[in-house]
């Protein structure tokens, strides 16, 4: 990437990664009603409203827009739909195996019908009404009122990828150490590699890992950070207080609620409070001394089986020698998510990608950003090859409009299906607390 950009006045680098949806599904009629093009004159690779997928019985399933006034808005798509590395290959290729051809990204209908059936056979929640069709429904930018404007506002990424095509636990141990090892599914919750928040501590720079009312899942998933200081973890109340004294460290992960009635965003739960959450962790940096030095990353670990329509690329660098589960070679790419770089550094109306033929964005990307940064040297070969995100930082100048300004963050109406439900990532929690590598909850007042 170039260096003719503004990276070296970020002194603070803050994630969010929420859970579990694609690009499409979020922001592919962003800039839809404009030709998907931005306001600053650049391509996006939206959804034009034409995409289909096919149903089980050979009939056309439309891509639609979810609408506030949807039924159930913001409970799309109605259920889990399917995860992991072969209902990601059933999407993409429309068989648990790759196919030797390049993806068509037809079969995320079918799968989800496969899906509804598994999920009513289980127990689990279904919004009423859901159908097949369901999975092909994509947010209206009215829907989602905070990111848009944010996406608007700063920079919308429209080619960066989830790092492997599976599910959630894999994705997220690349967006911090650049590697899973080669597992490829949720089964494994800890790793022994070094992460990138040991790379830190080892060049005496500072770091933090919130969660959001619980202490951070993140914490029991890397040797270098399970034996870390306590004072380098806390929860949100932590994180809104350090930014509001300007105490932020280099480097912050946040980690929202992984209750069904929280604010991942998790397939069904509600959308809603993701809004809330994006809007309260903006504030909480804009309205901090240290906003002008400050590049925040929002994004998704991984697409959670939400429609997307661009195939995802081949070329990917595998990250070290491991041998993947289900003989995956990480030499290609997951499905599109979300990513939006909010900065009062970046240009309004930015669309930031990648030139074609170069290595695409994903999330080590970030881990390049923080490297070049601070000067740190790579984890993995992965994120030697990724391209940072520097070059999306274009003024010299920190603006001072707020993109947000007399934005109403949603509210969503009606029962939430999943409410009487577990977590996935909450068992995943406890288990690390049963097994010691996080700290037992603190007792509740009666």
């Amino acid at each position: 990437m170039t260096t003719a950009d503004q990276l070296g006045a970020i002194d603070h680098i803050v994630v969010l990664m929420l859970e579990n949806r694609s690009f499409d599904h979020m922001l592919g009629f962003l800039y839809t009603d404009q030709g998907n093009v931005s306001p600053a004159g650049h391509p996006y690779e939206g959804l034009t409203g034409q995409e289909s997928n096919p149903d089980p019985t050979g009939a056309q399933a439309p891509v639609f827009r979810i609408e506030p006034t949807t039924p159930g808005a913001y409970y799309m798509p109605g259920a889990d739909p399917g995860e992991g590395f072969q209902a990601t290959n059933q999407q993409l290729y429309g068989t648990t195996a790759p196919g030797t051809q390049p993806p068509g990204n037809h079969g995320f209908v079918t799968n989800f019908a496969t899906t509804l059936t598994l999920r009513a056979q289980q127990g689990r929640s279904v919004y009423p009404g859901t159908t097949a069709h369901s999975i092909m429904g994509c947010f209206a930018p009215q829907t989602l009122p905070v990111m848009s404007a944010l996406a608007r506002g700063y920079a919308v990424c429209d080619h960066w990828y989830a790092p492997a095509p599976t599910e959630t636990l894999p994705n997220r141990a690349f967006a911090c150490a650049a590697t899973s090892q080669g597992h490829m599914d949720d089964a494994t919750h800890t790793f022994t590699v070094p992460s990138i928040f040991g790379l830190l501590s080892r060049n005496n720079l500072g770091w933090a890992v919130y969660g959001y009312s619980a202490q951070p899942l993140t914490r029991g998933n890397f040797p270098d950070i399970q034996a870390a200081d306590a004072s380098h973890f806390g929860v949100f109340t932590d994180f809104r207080k350090a930014a509001a004294n300007g105490t932020l460290p280099a480097f912050t992960f946040l980690e929202p609620s992984w209750s069904s009635t929280g604010n991942s965003q998790h397939p069904n739960y509600d959308v809603a409070l993701g809004e809330q959450l994006m809007h309260d962790v903006y504030y909480a940096l804009r309205q901090g001394p240290g906003w002008d030095k400050t590049l925040l990353v929002i994004t998704y670990d991984e697409h959670g089986g939400c429609y997307d329509h661009v195939p995802p690329p081949n070329g990917a660098v595998a990250p070290d020698g491991s041998p993947g589960e289900f003989g995956f070679d990480f030499t290609r790419y997951g499905v599109r998510v979300p990513a939006l770089l909010v900065s009062p550094l970046i240009p309004a109306g930015t669309v930031f990608r990648v030139p074609d033929g170069t290595t695409p964005l994903d999330h080590t990307s970030v881990l390049r950003t923080v490297q070049r940064r601070w000067n740190l040297p790579c984890l993995t070969a992965r994120d030697k090859a990724a391209p940072d995100v520097g070059a999306v930082l274009g003024l010299t100048a920190p603006r001072t409009d707020d993109p947000l300004a007399g934005v109403t963050v949603p509210t969503a109406t009606g029962p939430n299906p999943a409410a009487g439900e577990t977590s996935h990532l909450e068992q995943v929690h406890a288990d690390l607390v049963a097994r010691h590598l996080l700290p037992a909850p603190a007792p509740t007042g009666t």
